[in-house]
């Protein structure tokens, strides 16, 4: 009787020993469980502040967002076309250059200019010759302020502003009363009115004789070496008379009808187009974007970019934010209303892609590629998805 009782109390024992597991178990994925559903919450809370690369569209333009001091303009094909009259930002609005004129071929004696005649005569009658001469030649005589060169027997001659087959002709005439028999033979060493100054950003800098009229832009770059390897976004400035013009050189390589002819005294400096944008968000690159060429539009600054990024980017939010001068304000809607404009485009709608490939990037914009709203929830949800399978297995 007493073995009977003790294997009952055993027994009792062994099954409170079961039961107590069971309940720790429970309680435990009940807690677990728990701790799972509360991490999932925690992260569909904190779904806006994952990590991101820019704003989204909301908090760029989105309702009481934008101060009332900043205009906001959607650009479409209209408005692309309203905003193009606007004031330009940034520069002065668009590159001096001038329209090609080709001059003769032949070459004008400029002051500096240094000229060297030789005289031929019959040496039995000649003024000019000694007995045993068939010609001498006369020492260089530079081209004076007054335009004139000094030849024996015959005093000061112009032949500034002559070709040198004009200028032999005259002096060959001006010789006839002392020496009827003579030929004239002229030489011509362009001065500095019949040079070019390759001043910098080139293989070679150097002053460059010009052989005729008729000598481009580009023939001076080429027998200067061409433009240094050195010199990033390349800007052909050439000064004239005190006036500047300036050229991007891929606009002037592009272009036959831009390869200007240079002229007698022309500087020509290449150096870099400080032109520059900038660019933020989701874009495939984040960074300072100089000008290679003389006009970006909005489609060629994404372009320039890498375009938007696949995983991040809104298509519905691209915006370039620019600032005025105060001069600049149009309250007749003729111009910007205020300083700071934000420009916005929607890249899912053909009459905003249209726009946008008219509107032009101006020096100092920034460019943002806003984020996705849609695509961190997607992940938070399939974050949360696998937080549940998980959960389940217990």
């Amino acid at each position: 009787m007493r073995n009977k009782l003790e294997q009952a109390i055993v027994t009792r024992q062994r099954t409170l020993q079961k039961e107590d597991k069971n309940l720790e178990l429970g309680l435990g994925m009940r807690i677990n469980g728990g701790k799972l559903i509360l991490l999932a919450t925690l992260f569909v809370v904190s779904a806006c502040s994952l990590p991101r690369g820019g704003p989204i569209a909301s908090e760029v333009v989105g309702e009481n967002r934008t101060p009332d001091n900043i205009q906001v303009t959607a650009v479409d094909r209209i408005s692309a076309k309203n905003i193009a009259e606007w004031p330009r930002s940034g520069w002065h609005g668009h590159y001096h250059w001038f329209a090609r004129s080709p001059g003769p071929k032949s070459r004008i004696i400029q002051t500096g200019d240094l000229v060297t005649l030789t005289v031929w005569d019959n040496p039995a009658n000649s003024v000019l010759l000694g007995p045993a001469e068939r010609s001498t030649p006369l020492r260089p005589v530079e081209v004076n302020e007054a335009g004139t060169i000094f030849v024996p027997y015959v005093d000061d001659i112009t032949v500034a502003g002559l070709t040198p087959y004009q200028a032999r002709e005259k002096i060959q005439r001006e010789l006839l009363p002392i020496a009827p028999s003579a030929q004239v033979q002229i030489g011509v060493t362009p001065g500095p009115q019949n040079s070019v100054d390759v001043v910098t950003g080139v293989v070679a800098p150097q002053r460059l004789p010009l052989s005729d009229r008729n000598v481009s832009i580009l023939s001076v770059l080429a027998q200067s070496g061409g433009v240094s390897e050195q010199v990033e976004n390349p800007l052909v400035r050439l000064q004239r008379q005190g006036k500047s013009y300036e050229i991007p050189l891929d606009s002037l390589l592009k272009d036959p009808a831009k390869n200007v002819i240079v002229r007698g005294g022309d500087q020509i400096i290449v150096e870099e187009d400080e032109r520059y944008f900038i660019a933020v968000g989701a874009t495939e690159t984040e960074r300072q974007v100089f000008f290679n060429q003389e006009d970006i539009t909005a489609m060629e600054a994404v372009t320039m970019l890498g375009g938007l990024n696949d995983d991040r980017a809104n298509p519905q939010g691209l915006f370039v934010l620019r600032q005025y001068d105060a001069e600049d304000i149009r309250p007749d809607n003729s111009g910007p209303n205020h300083e700071h404009v934000v420009f916005s485009f929607d890249l899912t709608r053909a009459d905003s892609l249209f726009g946008a490939n008219t509107f032009q990037i101006q020096p100092g914009d920034i460019v943002v590629a806003s984020e996705s709203a849609i695509r961190p929830a997607q992940a938070v949800i399939a974050l949360v998805g696998s937080l549940f399978a998980i959960a389940s297995v217990f």
